[in-house]
């Protein structure tokens, strides 16, 4: 194991950079998945039907397709950026589908005389989704919501190896090439980071959870 003990400092600084992207795609990811299921059950035509292709979409596509199709479909559209970016945008409009479908689930479970008793006293769609049917529907998503997350804070590797530079994974894949230690420690090294990133994660959201449902 002297691959990880010898690297300790690149590890954490590995750790560090991907803990970074999970954070940075955690907000992105939250934020355009919550518009999206605002899409989903809008009384507008247009943006249900922007959101279930969105949805239709992003939910069939290995994220592994839609990392390359951005990294090297968009300079070929004069939309150049780094590869973390290109790397960040990918993992945000894929994780946003899945949280898209997990909020959708939530509001659809909030009794519709929420909403008719909102209208009733004058408050638009908008109004009464932000301010009465979303903060009950929140409540009843943090298992699936949860589930969704773990899987991005995995699927940050994926955007590793698509040349970010730094994190977990290109740390492990520059030590057993360039540096030419054993892939099989090194790799065991970039799977202990991942877990620091995700096993306090999962506690976090499960206390999360049994707080909710206790308030409710």
């Amino acid at each position: 194991m002297h691959a990880i003990t010898d690297n300790l400092g690149l590890y954490w600084s590995g750790l560090q950079k991907s803990f970074i992207i999970c954070m940075l795609a955690l907000v992105g990811s939250l934020a355009l998945g919550t518009l999206l299921a605002a899409f989903r059950v809008s009384p507008v035509p247009t943006l249900r039907w922007f959101g279930t292709a969105y949805v239709t979409v992003f939910r069939n596509t290995p994220l592994t397709v839609v990392l390359f199709f951005i990294a090297f479909g968009l300079p070929e559209l004069g939309i150049n950026f780094s590869y973390f970016r290109f790397g960040l945008i990918g993992l945000v409009l894929y994780t946003s589908a899945f949280v898209c479908e997990a909020v959708r689930s939530g509001v659809n479970s909030v009794p519709a005389g929420q909403a008719e008793a909102a209208r009733s006293i004058g408050l638009g769609f908008g109004q009464s989704l932000r301010l009465i049917v979303l903060p009950q529907a929140l409540r009843t998503v943090v298992p699936p919501l949860g589930s969704v997350i773990i899987a991005m804070f995995k699927n940050s590797a994926v955007v590793g190896a698509l040349g970010v530079g730094g994190d977990l994974w290109s740390t492990g894949a520059s030590l057993s090439s360039a540096q030419g230690y054993a892939a099989l420690p090194v790799f065991i090294g970039v799977a202990i980071g991942y877990l620091i990133i995700t096993i306090p994660s999962g506690v976090l959201l499960q206390v999360l959870e049994r707080k909710v449902a206790i308030a409710r």
